[in-house]
């Protein structure tokens, strides 16, 4: 979601040093995500940008938008309300097991290199249509994860009760599994 205002914000041409501007920016704008399992869909005022917002130009602008209060505050209600929606649900964020979530019954902090991250992206990026430009997306990954992990508000970190599932060396039919088997025996523990 932290991606779809971030796209709000450039479409808006808000300098990002802005701070009332990017809030006004998140605290106005539709944003809406697809509930399919087998579709990742992003809506900003009903319109799919599940494409746009794995663009460069959000790549690069997200932790700091991501970064400010008035941003992660209407995010965090936003994220709250899609996951007490009836029905099961699986939310994915850099804070979601501290700060979202903090009562999740199953938290997963899933984790691989830079340089995993970076392929999977890139590869990602080139099945989408855009440039291949692995060290570009490399840095972007570093760059990302160092303002993530050192922000003030909702630093990137593990909850103390996750589960932590480094991905590197495992295909995504393996992590699909291997979260399953995680998902079904703390389900169980907890009735």
């Amino acid at each position: 979601m932290y991606r779809i205002v971030t796209l709000a914000v450039l479409r808006a041409g808000i300098d990002l040093a802005d701070q009332d501007g990017v809030g006004a920016v998140a605290s106005n704008t539709k944003l809406s995500v697809g509930f399919d399992p087998d579709e990742d869909r992003s809506y900003l005022d009903g319109e799919d940008v599940s494409s746009e917002i794995r663009g460069d130009q959000v790549t690069k602008s997200v932790s700091a938008v991501s970064s400010l209060p008035s941003v992660r505050t209407r995010l965090v209600d936003l994220q709250r309300t899609l996951a007490g929606e009836p029905g099961s649900v699986v939310v994915e964020g850099r804070d979601i097991g501290t700060v979202v979530l903090p009562d999740a019954d199953v938290k997963i902090y899933l984790t691989a290199s830079a340089e995993t991250r970076a392929r999977r992206r890139n590869d990602q990026n080139v099945a989408a249509g855009f440039i291949d430009d692995y060290d570009a997306v490399l840095a972007d990954v570093r760059r990302r994860d160092h303002l993530d992990s050192t922000r003030a508000v909702s630093p990137l970190r593990a909850a103390s009760d996750a589960v932590v599932v480094d991905t590197s060396e495992m295909t995504e039919s393996e992590v699909i599994a291997h979260l399953l088997q995680l998902v079904k025996q703390r389900s169980e523990a907890v009735r």
